[in-house]
């Protein structure tokens, strides 16, 4: 405020401290007021009298010193009188002025809002109450006395960090601590609140404050580009109410983002799942774990490229430079680019080549409009529909039209040389080379020897006249002006007088300036002519307009007379009256005199504002850059120095009405006196016309530094120099020593006529010397000095003296005497070796044709969509097998017709014994003592084999079927001996997975398959499998009936019909089983199948009337599998067991004639080769696309009954049987059909290919050459297309919630008894844990299921279906595993196919295991209630006598060692087991 009144100041002093600054002509007007003192500090109030305010200053003391703190108006007018008082408390001071009394409070502290501004206005009164969040007075704070409530000083603010700071809107309830400074007690508690969204109660320890961040309804929805929102995290004291504490606190959003490199470039926790094209906070999202990026360099991104330039109409792929680009998984879409040309998006198919390489398809862009001839367009890449690829260099692909704005030679031959354009001369246009229809010696090219365009025009001449005295610059526009400006140098005339071009004003092909020499007296008008190269008439040019010469008017002349020429040649004069006064000016044209007036405007003289640089060098001629106004006025503009009273004077060129360049004038100094001192001009200006204000600029300081000065060479003045090596000229004074700045002089350094790269230093020129051979003389230039430091000698390495070249010669010449006479007989062996090679070529360019012909297949084929598939299988009904057949393939595999469901058969004298004794023994069986012993005692038996074991445990289930409370203890104290007994010899418990004698053995009940290479997949302990773990097995089969057929069953049929049909799709042997499409490596056809697909059209044979069927066949289907196609595409939604067999049916070709004939797989027409007889398919009846055809029943006609008498052993009907398995259940086990030799005729039966085992062919000749490891790529194909019910499958197995339906009561019951028994043993490795669970249900009954669809569906399983779902069974066991897997170029194929997706799998296992210890436990009530359902809703399905019987025949068989133990046992002892045992044994054999 005083300071815009005086500019004196002066010290006041009170109690010997210099108080305040003040102006000593206000002094008298000085009014001062002491209050007493604030904490030891005095306070003191001055009035200025002739002003409205008062001023308030503390004094902290001696050292501190005074502070104003605050400026207080306090009246409305007039001046402040002298007198002032304080009220009796000394809360107020009373002010008065001539008409007001005023009463001012001596602390204002409510206006501060945050303690920093309260404590930092230095208020002596003024403090911060902490939990009342104001500033306030320390008397009016509640409880200051306390500690840290009251806060007087800067650093007794509160203060908050919070931790974290920051989390994902997708986190919910996140513990956050924060750290508090200052804080008082809050022993009545605080509340966090976060801005507007929720308010909580916060925890206190200490000075940390424990938070949970809002709930999942509050957190606030983030769709900003940045993603996060920033709120006010504060504190709130119960006790006040008020909040006393705040901190920012950042909600984010990863998912905003949608693009790698913005994910991962966030400020905050952000990953970015590559896979899934997802920026989440969680790492643990992304599936897959190489598919997760956490720095910018692993993004997929495309990388800098340099200008991609792609013609229109011209088909053309784009590569692209990359990194990291990802590897579509199955079920995704592959890359794409997208152009978008002017709002039209293109999406042109892209290939993936690595990694880091992408290329857009061969395809064709076109814009519209020739008004652009190059247009840069966004370029996109993309993969799996929308997901795109960074593209950080931001590359544009700019598409070009050679012929846009291009319309003459000229202009076609300077465009960019990467365009590739050139002018064709036929079509008389700018075209690429392609498109010109007559290349040869019509096509000009700009790197084309000798092209030039031909026929320059001039179109436009400017001015068209100037003075004869020259000096005329005249621009000259028009088309081929020449590429270069030799081209047109020394080659234009304008009216006969020659014009010299200039460098500056060429624009090929367009444009030339040139300036004007002077014209004779003779010479007053003319045409403008140009020569371009040459002055041959084609290259030739001639104007359509006059140039004409003008007189120069003198500064007094009022009228002058000129003589022009019009297009006429007729001569007239042109009068100019000049009347200066009026300015206006009159003109007479011609013979009709027209009168014109042309208004003339006077301007300010021009002047100069600022000169860059102001300095050069003593020779002058550097460039002077010069601003100001008005400068286009002047004609011949100059600028001048004088010195020593000698002037100098340069040119200048005016740029435009404020700028124009000049060149520095020399200083006049005498060139032997020159000195290494900087020196200033007399006088500096301009000459611009008569401008008198401009020839002495005063307010310049221009400076001339001394001239750069050269030393020669050497004395002799010549440099020897190698090519390559640089030329170094050392001086002083090289760069002026101008403050402040870098500016250099600009130097020109000639070795000959060629100028070399300039590097400059303070004492040294480093010219990098140009390609030059020979002496050439070196010359320096620089402003208006020139200096020669000599020549240089720039030659090669010295040449070989004479006789070394003598010598050379004669060695070489013998040499090549030699060489001829070497190949003249090297090109007779060679001929003979010729064809040979030539016949290998062959054979190789056609091999590697059909490797590229087979990869280009198998690749197609992984890019097949599924939808094809799926879309067949809906509205496919599910053949559900019934509760009775199900539970009998699973407990009896193989067997079809089981005593269990027939009534026991016993002799009518027999029947009243037998079943009084079997009773008596379901007595003993419901005895869990007895039942124990028994099944023990059955086990430590050597001949009771695995067989014998499954069988006992099946038949147990189906007596307790029943009982299933009483089932599940006796297996639960089964399962629990079996852990000690295993824990006391082994240490640790992992329950069977399955013994070799099972997996090797041919037996029916052996359900676990052995893997392709022959060895156990799982790395687990082998034991003999146990009577208890069969029962496990059974007992899951009789408890998930009902989940198979509610959530499983679905997704397992579909993989089923998945399978069946895709292996369909393609050949299938039917002979050894193998097909096009597999999953499994020994099951794949490796060999080059031609085959075609036909539509059959099948008449019903339950409805001849209804309309045909269509089925797809393939012609080099047998005719029995061109049956069961037609069967499955008839019978689509009927059983297979309810379906007519194809054994029974024959095949009728209905042929357009009315024919019909009957085809088989084997008639008189069969072809038989060398011992092997080939099936017959439709191919060899030449069976045509669209035919006709109908199952008939088989019928022994006489052709068929001679037909059947050619055929041995190997008969239709016998190999129907072995192509078919009539047995239902199918074995376990992957079935290969094999027809051997007929052993009386020796033939061997082949379909497509000839069984490598009978020994005639080695595996590699197989019918090709060809390697066969080409086709395993088909094995990639095939799991492509199956991924999708893989993966609901495993899903659906692996998953807790099943669409609504709870987890079976079963599976939470035993893992929770698994755990029981760890927890018992003090096991607590998790790995044990997951090895025991997954042995109990996974490996058990999942496995079974998987391999075996035929035990719950009524279906037909042939031997690749088998041998794919045992591939899908491994990768199931593999993922139950709690192993690593090592993989390398010798694993099995089935294990590389899954290797990446095993992982996820194993994520999912591990996830559904978490799950079920998560769910509460099921009570033994609950669980008895259930079991007694289950009980009650399957009692009757089996027939007890009939599984007591057959229990039975093993007491028969092992009587005394049963005994014996229930003899040896103290509670069989008890209940006398033993004896009525023999009870038993006495009905079931009296009379036997």
């Amino acid at each position: 405020v005083f300071a815009s009144l005086l500019h004196k100041v002066m010290l006041i002093k009170y109690d010997e401290m210099e108080i305040l600054v003040c102006y000593p002509e206000l002094l008298n007007n000085l009014s001062l007021s002491t209050h007493p003192s604030v904490d030891n500090i005095i306070y003191l109030v001055l009035s200025l009298i002739a002003s409205l305010l008062i001023l308030q200053i503390r004094v902290d003391g001696v050292v501190k010193g005074a502070l104003e703190y605050e400026i207080v108006q306090v009246v409305d007018s007039g001046p402040i009188l002298r007198d002032m008082a304080f009220s009796m408390d000394h809360k107020y001071l009373y002010i008065m002025s001539e008409k007001q009394l005023t009463r001012v409070p001596v602390e204002s502290c409510g206006q501060y809002k945050s303690c920093s501004e309260c404590l930092g206005s230095g208020d002596p009164h003024c403090g911060w109450c902490v939990l009342h969040n104001t500033c306030t007075r320390k008397e009016q704070c509640e409880r200051s006395s306390e500690p840290r409530r009251f806060a007087s000083e800067m650093k007794q603010c509160v203060r908050l960090t919070v931790h974290p700071n920051n989390i994902s809107v997708s986190q919910y309830s996140v513990m956050l601590v924060l750290e508090t400074y200052n804080v008082p007690e809050l022993s009545d508690g605080v509340n966090c609140t976060f801005g507007d969204l929720s308010e909580m109660d916060g925890v206190v320890m200490g000075n940390q404050i424990k938070c949970q961040s809002p709930a999942a309804k509050e957190v606030p929805k983030i769709i900003t580009e940045n993603g996060e929102c920033q709120h006010c995290l504060q504190l709130k004291s119960k006790e006040t109410g008020m909040t006393f504490a705040s901190t920012s606190f950042v909600f984010y959003n990863c998912s905003v983002h949608n693009s790698c490199l913005s994910c991962v470039e966030s400020p905050y926790r952000c990953h970015w799942c590559k896979y899934r094209h997802v920026c989440t906070h969680d790492p643990r999202n992304c599936h897959f774990l190489e598919g997760r990026v956490k720095l910018p360099e692993d993004c997929p991104q495309l990388l800098h490229a340099n200008k991609i330039l792609v013609p229109v109409e011209v088909v053309k792929p784009i590569t692209l430079k990359a990194k990291n680009l990802p590897q579509p998984q199955s079920g995704q879409r592959g890359y794409e680019c997208i152009i978008n040309i002017q709002g039209n998006e293109k999406r042109v198919p892209a290939l993936r080549f690595n990694s880091s390489s992408v290329q857009c398809q061969n395809t064709s862009y076109s814009y519209e409009g020739m008004e652009i001839n190059s247009l840069p367009v966004e370029l996109t890449v993309v993969w799996n529909g929308n997901f795109n690829i960074d593209n950080p260099a931001q590359n544009k692909v700019h598409l070009y039209k050679c012929g846009a704005m291009r319309d003459s030679c000229g202009l076609c031959l300077k465009a960019d040389p990467d365009y590739e354009c050139g002018w064709c001369e036929d079509m008389n246009q700018c075209t690429l080379k392609q498109h010109c229809l007559l290349i040869e010696n019509r096509w000009l090219e700009l790197s084309a020897t000798g092209g030039k365009c031909t026929n320059p025009r001039i179109t436009e001449i400017t001015p068209n006249r100037g003075p004869r005295e020259g000096g005329t610059r005249v621009t000259i526009r028009g088309e081929n002006l020449g590429l270069e400006f030799r081209d047109i140098a020394f080659r234009v005339r304008v009216a006969g007088v020659e014009c010299e071009p200039l460098v500056d004003g060429y624009i090929p092909a367009e444009q030339i300036v040139c300036e004007m020499t002077e014209a004779k007296l003779s010479q007053h008008a003319g045409y403008v002519e140009i020569c371009v190269a040459t002055c041959k008439p084609e290259f030739m040019a001639r104007s359509s307009q006059f140039y004409y010469f003008t007189v120069r008017l003198n500064a007094d002349s009022i009228i002058c007379n000129t003589t022009a020429f019009t297009n006429s040649l007729e001569r007239s004069v042109v009068d100019v009256t000049v009347k200066v006064d009026k300015a206006i000016l009159h003109m007479e044209l011609e013979k009709p005199k027209s009168h014109k007036e042309l208004k003339f405007k006077y301007v300010e003289d021009p002047t100069v504002l600022r000169i860059e640089p102001e300095w050069s060098i003593v020779s002058g001629n550097t460039p002077i850059t010069v601003w100001g106004t008005n400068l286009d006025l002047i004609q011949n503009p100059q600028i001048r120095s004088k010195y020593g009273g000698k002037e100098h004077i340069n040119v200048c060129e005016v740029q435009n009405d404020t700028e124009m360049v000049c060149q520095a004038p020399a200083l006049a100094i005498d060139p032997n006196n020159l000195s290494d001192l900087t020196e200033r001009p007399e006088e500096f200006g301009f000459i611009l016309d008569n401008v008198q204000s401009l020839l002495i600029l005063n307010k310049t300081n221009f400076t001339y530094y001394p001239n750069p000065v050269f030393e020669a060479f050497n004395p002799s003045g010549i440099l020897e120099l190698k090519p390559g090596t640089p030329i170094i000229l050392k001086g002083k004074n090289l760069i002026p020593p101008v403050a402040g700045g870098n500016i250099k002089l600009n130097y020109t350094v000639l070795v000959g006529e060629k100028p070399c790269a300039v590097t400059v230093s303070d004492v040294q020129l480093l010219c990098e010397a140009p390609n030059l051979t020979g002496r050439h003389k070196v010359m320096a230039r620089v402003g208006g000095m020139e200096f020669s430091p000599g020549t240089v000698n720039i030659s090669p390495d010295s040449p070989l003296s004479l006789p070394a070249i003598v010598g050379i010669a004669v060695a070489g010449g013998l040499l090549i005497i030699f060489i001829v006479a070497v190949l003249i007989a090297y090109k007779r062996k060679s001929r003979e070796s010729d064809l040979t090679l030539k016949r290998l070529q062959m054979q190789m360019d056609n091999l590697e044709s059909r490797v590229a012909l087979e990869c280009k297949e198998a690749f197609a084929e992984l890019q097949t969509d599924i939808h094809e598939l799926t879309s067949d299988l809906d509205g496919a009904g599910i053949p559900f097998l019934d509760y009775r057949t199900y539970t009998m393939r699973v407990l009896f595999p193989g067997i079809e017709d089981h005593p269990v469901l027939r009534d026991l058969e016993v002799p009518g004298y027999r029947q009243d014994r037998v079943e009084k004794g079997l009773k008596l023994f379901a007595q003993l069986i419901n005895n869990k003592v007895f039942l124990l012993s028994f099944i023990r005692t059955l086990e430590s038996q050597r001949s009771f084999s695995m067989r014998d074991r499954g069988n006992v445990a099946s038949l147990i289930m189906t007596v307790l079927q029943s009982k299933l409370e009483y089932a599940t203890d006796v297996l639960k104290q089964l399962l629990a001996d079996l852990i000690d007994k295993n824990l006391e010899k082994q240490g640790i418990f992992p329950l069977t997975q399955i013994s070799l004698d099972q997996l090797r053995s041919p037996e029916p009940d052996s359900f676990i398959f052995l893997p392709e290479n022959g060895q156990l997949s799982l790395e687990w302990k082998l034991w003999t499998e146990s009577v208890a773990e069969k029962m496990l097995t059974n007992w899951f089969t009789f408890l998930l009936y009902k989940f198979l057929k509610e959530c499983a069953g679905e997704p397992l049929f579909s993989l089923f019909c998945a399978i069946k049909q895709q292996m369909e799709k393609g050949p299938i042997d039917a002979i050894t089983g193998e097909a096009r499409y597999s999953l499994s490596e020994d099951k794949l056809i490796r060999q080059q199948i031609d085959y075609k697909t036909l539509v059959l059209s099948c008449v019903n044979p339950d409805n001849v009337n209804s309309p045909e069927i269509p089925v797809k066949i393939l012609n080099c289907d047998t005719i029995t599998q061109v049956k069961e196609k037609i069967l499955d595409a008839i019978f689509k939604n009927v059983p297979c067991s309810h379906r007519p067999k194809a054994a029974d049916m024959d095949l009728e070709w209905r042929q357009a004639s009315g024919a019909r004939m009957i085809l088989q797989d084997e008639d008189l027409t069969t072809k038989i080769e060398n011992d092997w007889k080939r099936l017959n398919t439709l191919a060899h009846y030449q069976v045509p696309d669209g035919s006709v055809v109908a199952l008939v029943s088989k019928q022994v006609t006489a052709y068929n009954a001679v037909n059947n008498s050619t055929v041995s052993r190997t008969s239709a009907s016998k190999y129907e049987n072995m192509i078919r398995y009539t047995g239902s259940p199918d074995s376990l086990r992957s079935r290969t059909p094999m027809i051997t030799p007929d052993l009386e005729s020796g033939v061997k039966m082949w379909h497509l290919v000839k069984n490598h085992e009978h020994g005639d062919q080695k595996e590699g000749d197989r019918g090709s050459k060809m390697v066969s490891e080409i086709y395993l790529t088909r094995l990639l194909a095939t799991k492509g297309t199956l991924q999708k019910f893989v993966d609901d499958l495993f899903e659906t197995i692996f998953s807790t919630a099943h669409r609504g339906s709870a987890l079976p009561l079963a599976i939470k019951y035993m893992f929770d008894f698994l755990d029981e028994q760890a927890d018992k043993h003090n096991i607590h490795d998790p790995h044990v844990r997951h090895t025991w669970k997954s042995n109990c249900l996974p490996l058990r009954f999942w496995v079974n299921m998987i391999k075996n669809p035929q035990f719950v569906f009524d279906i037909h399983k042939n031997s690749i279906t088998d041998a794919c779902l045992s591939v899908v069974a491994q990768t199931f066991m593999d993922s139950c595993s709690t192993s690593e897997h090592r993989l390398g170029k010798d694993s099995p194929s089935n294990k590389l196919l899954y290797a990446k997706d095993i992982p996820s799998y194993k994520n999912w296992v591990e996830r559904y295991y978490s799950d079920i210890g998560k769910m509460p436990a099921i009570s033994d009530q609950d669980m008895n209630a259930y079991l007694a359902e289950q009980s009650r809703m399957h009692m009757n399905e089996f027939n007890t006598m009939s599984s007591l019987s057959e229990i039975y025949s093993y007491v028969g068989k092992y009587n005394e060692e049963i005994l014996g133990a229930l003899d040896q046992d103290d509670q069989a002892g008890k209940q006398k087991l033993a004896y009525k045992l023999e009870q038993v044994i006495t009905l079931m054999s009296i009379d036997s």
